[in-house]
């Protein structure tokens, strides 16, 4: 590894796989340790076809509880104890998140979560604008609008010297404002075109408001079939699976 900061797009698609993308998950990654981003039902599958050894992945932070963000987590877990993980693993969501996990294994596998391992298993719970140790990077949580059973959250990343944004899925908030502010990558939904779909961001209004973000650069992710369809500005970053972004 180069010693940059890097950040890799395993999954840049939304809940339904549209234009045969694998559900969230980013990897951050250049210093001792990386982070994973989001861990959505496909994730494992995309670490795999990317290179990435699951059971070298120490820390995973989440945005919110859907099943395209944290659903991948019940075989990440279980894969670790089939291949004789010894490598720690902590997770950092939103309060609940120990639950949602433990009740998702049993859902998809009774009897998994309680099965010993050989690796510890760790939880964080975040607060909202309270700043969370997380590995190696500094995580701040932002409130936005996405009902999920839980808080969900944009975060703000301290990673080395870059800062990554992301909004996760949401509604327009002035939240975007302050996660995005100064950020060297925001990473923002765009869920759609044009269309208002409700706790999700379309296109047309981040482009009017893009201006207010003040981040160094942006890309789009989580992008419905209505957005992959439309002819883009070549000015838009659009996220590709399997693209590195060097910070």
């Amino acid at each position: 590894m180069s010693g940059e900061i890097e950040l890799l797009f395993l999954g840049s698609g939304d809940a339904f796989g549209s234009g045969g993308r694998f559900q969230t998950c980013f990897y951050l990654r250049g210093l001792r340790e990386g982070l994973m981003i989001d861990c959505g039902a496909s994730s494992l599958i995309a670490m795999k076809r990317n290179g990435l050894n699951p059971s070298e992945i120490g820390w995973i932070v989440l945005t919110h509880l859907h099943g395209d963000h944290f659903g991948g987590l019940p075989f990440l877990i279980l894969d670790g104890q089939f291949r004789r993980r010894t490598l720690p693993l902590v997770i950092a969501g939103p309060p609940g998140v120990a639950g949602r996990v433990q009740a998702a294994m049993e859902v998809f596998f009774p009897g998994s979560w309680g099965i010993a391992r050989r690796f510890a298993l760790d939880f964080i719970e975040l607060a909202e604008a309270a700043p969370a140790k997380v590995g190696l990077a500094t995580v701040i949580p932002f409130a936005v609008c996405h009902p999920s059973g839980a808080p969900s959250y944009a975060l703000r990343i301290q990673y080395g010297e870059k800062v990554v944004a992301y909004s996760g899925d949401t509604e327009w908030t002035e939240n975007l404002v302050s996660v995005a502010q100064g950020a060297d990558l925001f990473l923002c939904e765009a869920y759609s075109f044009e269309k208002r779909i409700p706790y999700h961001l379309d296109y047309k209004t981040l482009a009017g408001e893009q201006n207010r973000l003040k981040c160094r650069r942006l890309i789009l992710t989580h992008m419905n079939e209505d957005l992959l369809q439309r002819p883009m500005d070549p000015n838009v970053e659009v996220a590709e699976e399997g693209q590195l972004v060097v910070l």
